[in-house]
């Protein structure tokens, strides 16, 4: 089995020539880069400076003085981000506006230098080698109208391969998607994990070949184990997984052909797993919050970021034989975890793995509401054309045996049309204001 391409990044980056690159030559290397960085931002950001000063911090001696460093908070992000600047106006090539579904205040926004742009442009480069070749067309089902959004610099990095990248968007009408597909004719696509379910469900009703798909690429959302398995029944390819977020650069992590996780990039995050409700840094293996600290990012560093991503770090080295890193499949978000009456959790990822399965489900909205007294779990289902009373069958008796049975409501409407998410899914929570 190959090493993951990102051995190539790390190797480079590190002046390593060794394949794999060494454990403790990315610790060292990582621990002398947090020094320059917390150097770096306590000269140029008002707000990490007052941090530092707070915390009693003069100077870290590596990896080592990583847990003393203070942790910073989206809060923070959304209302001080200007303070977290560390470059003139003049060098800011791109500002990314985040504006959160249901979040009031100041949106965040996130500042990129040339530099910056083109670390995450590197990083797209290697970990696409993992899945295309040269002459193959890579359909790019995500935002790439302008420059420097992520479809724009993957199309870049595919160039450099010699890989033709062809910008979809994102998917709102899977029908179009899928017409749009076929007749591009890919050897890989990438996208939004239920978008891309969507399209191949539309595909295979309109009896459309998408061309000789062999590599799917999930990103931008959690990935359900039970959407791969359709994935892969429906298309036959092989399927990886990407982590990422504006906050670590677009780009995080990638898997190999072991799939054992994603392999981190290294040379530009340094990734750690803490207690959501202590900041307590836990060893591999243990399940918390992802926190993430960009090492070489010069317009706007992160220093121990908490993403609010629920994640683990796995240990020991890969089975391709690479010692990077890798973070597993990422839950969801910890705030989208909802707690029932009955004590029970319940969050998009645990309905997402149970309602994929559906044959004919395209998407679906999920909204908690309190009605005449009863706590009711409301899902609008999306369906393919003609297929929409069975699958509301099929999810009121997987709900009835998950949901109902812990004193759960269930409720379940059909969608007038195909139209599905345009972004990311969650499952709102409107039980305190239904209840009055």
């Amino acid at each position: 089995m190959k090493l993951t391409t990102l051995e190539t990044l790390v190797g480079r980056t590190l002046g390593v020539d060794a394949r794999p690159v060494p454990r403790a030559a990315i610790d060292a290397w990582q621990g002398e880069q947090l020094c320059r960085l917390v150097d770096y931002c306590r000269e140029r950001s008002p707000l990490y400076r007052r941090k530092f000063a707070a915390a009693g911090i003069e100077a870290v001696d590596g990896l080592a003085d990583l847990a003393r460093l203070p942790l910073t908070t989206e809060a923070e992000l959304r209302q001080h981000g200007q303070e977290m600047v560390c470059v003139g106006q003049e060098a800011v090539a791109r500002i990314v506006t985040l504006r959160s579904s249901g979040t009031t205040g100041p949106p965040k926004r996130l500042w990129f230098t040339d530099g910056d742009l083109a670390q995450t442009l590197d990083f797209f480069h290697l970990g696409m080698r993992q899945l295309a070749e040269p002459g193959q067309t890579v359909a790019i089902l995500l935002p790439g109208a302008t420059p420097d959004s992520t479809g724009h610099l993957l199309v870049s990095a595919l160039e450099r391969m010699e890989v033709n990248g062809r910008i979809v968007g994102l998917v709102s009408e899977p029908a179009q998607a899928a017409r749009t597909v076929a007749e591009i004719r890919p050897e890989v696509l990438v996208g939004f994990p239920m978008q891309i379910l969507a399209l191949a469900r539309m595909a295979a009703f309109l009896r459309l070949d998408l061309g000789p798909i062999t590599r799917v690429l999930l990103c931008s959302d959690y990935v359900p184990e039970t959407l791969c398995r359709c994935l892969r029944d429906l298309l036959g390819c092989e399927i990886f997984v990407h982590y990422g977020a504006t906050e670590t650069g677009l780009g995080g992590g990638v898997d190999c052909a072991a799939h054992e996780g994603c392999h981190l990039r290294e040379t530009d995050l340094l990734i750690e797993i803490v207690e959501p409700a202590t900041g307590r840094p836990l060893p591999a293996g243990q399940w918390g919050e992802i926190v993430c600290t960009t090492l070489t990012r010069t317009g706007m560093p992160l220093i121990r970021y908490r993403t609010g991503d629920q994640g683990r770090l796995l240990p020991g080295p890969c089975r391709c034989g690479s010692h990077i890193r890798r973070l597993d499949r990422v839950l969801g978000r910890l705030d989208q975890v909802r707690t029932l009456k009955s004590g029970r959790q319940l969050a998009m990822a645990d309905l997402d793995e149970w309602l994929c399965a559906i044959p004919g489900l395209l998407d679906y909205a999920a909204c908690l509401m309190n009605r005449d007294g009863r706590e009711i779990l409301e899902l609008r289902l999306t369906a393919v054309p003609g297929q929409g009373e069975k699958v509301r069958r099929l999810a009121a008796d997987l709900l009835s045996r998950r949901i109902s049975q812990a004193g759960t409501a269930i409720g379940l409407a059909l969608a007038p049309d195909t139209t599905i998410h345009f972004a990311k899914r969650f499952l709102e929570d409107h039980r305190e204001e239904s209840a009055s």
